[in-house]
């Protein structure tokens, strides 16, 4: 799997990356998930809109999933290529993403056509493309999944949101590579049920023995060394931070 990174910010977009959203490629099918501020324009340096296979929505806070209002247009208008795919976009989210999209875009529209555009379908375990799909529910305020991706006999796991998680230690048994949020730096006041700390995500990625940690979400006004730090103590070995534009393979 070729995972790039469009952008790894959290909660809000930072100066040099936008909100969530990951590019995941292989055998040339193309898999976004999430499209939180910003993510939908660095989605263009990599493919034209139109030419994405699949998308997976985690939740519907803005971080996560605000720029499926650009992607209406580009698909709807005709966007940088040829414009409208030739049938709906397979949209996978949790319940209620038409009605949140519809909202987000224009609340006062009668009728948006949002099903021409996306064929919106619950978080299942499911098959695309290449990928094996398999979700858990997280410890979120508002419903949350992380995602694991089979491809082959490697795996991807995202957290998206959470704070303490058996289920994500679960899901992110024995994967190749856990990409999981550490929202909270050692000077925020720790909320429970919301978010990760560094310390955290290396404990979850060390329960769950993943091979690999990278540390995503961080918000800008957080030390990302320190959260690093944090990590890569508790889970024993090397943790690699998220970056804009960095590509992974898997």
């Amino acid at each position: 799997m070729k995972v790039t990174v469009l952008g790894c910010s959290g909660s809000v977009p930072s100066p040099d990356s936008p909100a969530s959203g990951y590019l995941v490629e292989a055998d040339g099918f193309r898999l976004v998930l999430d499209l939180g501020h910003g993510a939908f324009g660095a989605l263009q340096r990599y493919v034209d809109p139109a030419d994405v296979d699949a998308m997976i929505v985690s939740h519907l806070h803005a971080d996560h999933c605000i720029d499926l209002t650009a992607y209406i247009v580009s698909l709807r208008y005709g966007g940088q290529g040829h414009g409208r795919p030739d049938r709906p976009l397979p949209l996978i989210g949790p319940p209620r993403i038409r009605e949140r999209l519809g909202t987000a875009y224009d609340p006062f529209a009668a009728d948006l056509g949002l099903d021409e555009l996306f064929r919106f379908e619950e978080a299942t375990p499911t098959e695309l493309g290449p990928f094996g799909v398999t979700f858990a529910p997280m410890n979120h305020p508002t419903p949350t999944n992380a995602i694991r991706l089979r491809y082959g006999d490697r795996t991807l796991v995202y957290s998206a949101d959470t704070g303490e998680s058996p289920e994500l230690i679960e899901l992110a048994r024995g994967a190749d590579v856990l990409l999981c949020e550490a929202s909270f730096g050692p000077d925020d006041e720790y909320v429970p049920n919301l978010h990760l700390t560094g310390r955290q995500a290396g404990e979850h990625a060390a329960k769950a023995d993943v091979q690999r940690l990278i540390v995503t979400h961080i918000p800008p006004w957080v030390p990302r060394d320190v959260v690093v730090g944090e990590a890569e103590a508790a889970f024993g070995a090397p943790v690699e931070r998220a970056v804009a534009g960095a590509v992974y393979t898997v």
